[in-house]
């Protein structure tokens, strides 16, 4: 039986735990469990602590963690983008369209859903929810979409984030179309950079993981992190 992680509490949020270990042996969750919702990979952090450049060009186990976050989401998202500052031509192999923010100055990853939630917006209108998800993140729960849709749902929430080991994750989530305007307004004019500052504005599902065998939101922020995800890789199924 799986170890149950502790709840996360929050003003206004809720939180619904797992039953059952997310293994690499879970069968993936497809985007069929869910409403469509296109996923937004954040990448446009600047990596100070490994000396700048693309952490999800770094490479475990033989592949780029950014190939690792679209295979293991490909298959729950109706369709990826992807949020980049600087050249997108670095990321042309990837096959995904690039967005920078639309917000000057590298705001942190608001700026990055904001950007997401524009996109989807323009060239989606019919689509109401969009998932965004650290792209630094290879090892992600293969029913990451379905659950957090499952919870939202369930209790009438605006917003869905993911949570491990007592800790939320809001960077990952699930985030309104329909809100942007207000987030538009939050960084803009508020100047609001933290994520829970402006989550705590609405009401919030938060849905817990365990972590073992391992934390599915493990990021890597360091090279000591590229190292242990070398290890965990395994655990994951390679």
């Amino acid at each position: 039986m799986s170890r149950m992680n502790p709840p996360v509490t929050s003003a206004r949020a809720t939180t619904v735990t797992n039953s059952f270990p997310a293994t690499s042996s879970d069968a993936p969750a497809t985007s069929r469990d869910a409403p469509a919702t296109p996923g937004v990979l954040l990448a446009g952090g600047l990596a100070r602590r490994m000396g700048g450049g693309d952490k999800p060009m770094r490479t475990i186990g033989g592949r780029t963690i950014l190939e690792r976050v679209i295979a293991r989401l490909r298959p729950q998202c109706d369709g990826l983008i992807l949020n980049a500052n600087g050249d997108p031509a670095r990321f042309a192999g990837f096959g995904l369209p690039v967005i920078p923010d639309s917000v000057e100055d590298f705001p942190g990853p608001l700026a990055g859903i904001l950007a997401g939630l524009d996109w989807t917006a323009a060239n989606r209108p019919e689509v109401a929810w969009v998932l965004s998800a650290a792209a630094d993140c290879p090892f992600l729960p293969r029913d990451l979409v379905a659950r957090l849709h499952a919870a939202r749902a369930e209790d009438d929430a605006q917003l869905a984030v993911a949570a491990s080991d007592g800790q939320s994750h809001p960077v990952i989530g699930l985030w309104s179309v329909a809100l942007r305007e207000e987030l538009r307004r939050a960084l803009v004019v508020e100047d609001i950079r933290k994520i829970d500052r402006w989550t705590a504005r609405y009401r919030l599902a938060t849905v817990t993981w365990p972590t073992t065998p391992l934390d599915p939101f493990f990021n890597a922020n360091t090279m000591d992190d590229i190292a242990e995800a070398e290890r965990l890789a395994a655990l994951d199924g390679g």
